[in-house]
């Protein structure tokens, strides 16, 4: 008897792994560490598919949830990311401020917006890509940069969407080639998760019909993203489809990417990144209750 793809999946994630990122730490925290030395934290500011979920929205997770297992113990990360937010109502709001206010030297501030920013018609979070939106990320590198940690901009990760021939397309118009600019003219690291994220869905495909190139392969994209059946979760009664937020899976799949990507750029070490070809199980990934 053959075993499907997700059947597959599953029965390897149920084996016993040597994994020590524990839940607190999957939220952000940090475990204790030797020599009273303050660890580097990565500050991140961002919009709802990086922001972390409260247990009322489980299953839906923000890949800032799952960041810290593919980083060394002795990294944080401070997620400040905000669902609904875009660059400028992040600043406007203050929420900028406030994360700046934990920003010490040495540390890392990774700026993701796009999503929001796209919503023109909403005049407290639209941004015009070559002017307001490029302004109001220049605050959050003028600030990193005075309090001597190094800014990092990440283009917005890709929604789930496929043309009739299978093709992922792009959904965030000219918002990553303005980041992408904004970047060269300032002299910072950009990672485009735009363009590696939609060649991960391009290569997975839309509904699971590529092949398995290997047991931590997803069965497609659908199981990466907050899609449910009526009656899957209490949460969403009537089920859902939602191509912009993630599942467990999905989040661990973009902070798998992210972590890789902070390692090619430079910005970490090898010594800072662990398991980026390690499974992490979705048990691993919690929701804490609303505050």
């Amino acid at each position: 008897m053959s075993l499907t793809r997700r059947q597959t999946a599953a029965a390897l994630l149920a084996l016993p792994l040597a994994l020590t990122a524990t839940p607190a730490l999957a939220h952000g925290g940090g475990g204790p560490r030797g020599g009273g030395q303050r660890p580097r934290t990565l500050h991140l500011a961002g919009d709802s598919t990086a922001a972390r979920k409260y247990a009322d929205a489980a299953p839906e997770t923000g890949w800032g949830m799952a960041l810290p297992f593919f980083l060394g113990p002795h990294l944080d990360v401070a997620n400040h990311a905000v669902n609904g937010r875009s660059s400028k109502s992040f600043v406007d709001e203050g929420r900028l401020t406030a994360l700046l206010d934990g920003v010490r030297p040495g540390d890392l501030v990774l700026i993701q917006f796009g999503h929001n920013d796209e919503k023109t018609e909403d005049p407290a979070r639209g941004t015009d890509p070559w002017t307001t939106y490029q302004q109001y990320l220049r605050l959050y590198l003028k600030g990193a940069r005075e309090r001597r940690a190094r800014p990092v901009l990440i283009t917005p990760v890709e929604r789930r969407r496929f043309a009739d021939d299978g093709t992922a397309r792009p959904t965030h118009g000219q918002y990553p080639a303005a980041m992408r600019a904004l970047a060269a003219e300032e002299r910072v690291p950009v990672l485009d998760a735009q363009a590696l994220s939609l060649a991960r869905w391009q290569r997975l495909g839309p509904d699971g019909t590529q092949p398995l190139f290997n047991w931590l392969e997803p069965d497609g994209t659908q199981p990466l993203f907050n899609w449910l059946e009526p009656g899957e979760s209490p949460n969403y009664p009537d089920g859902r489809q939602d191509n912009t937020h993630f599942r467990p899976a999905g989040a661990v799949e973009v902070a798998r990417m992210t972590a890789r990507a902070l390692l090619e750029a430079r910005v970490l070490a090898p010594r800072d990144v662990r398991r980026l070809d390690a499974p992490v199980p979705e048990h691993l990934i919690t929701w804490p209750q609303p505050v």
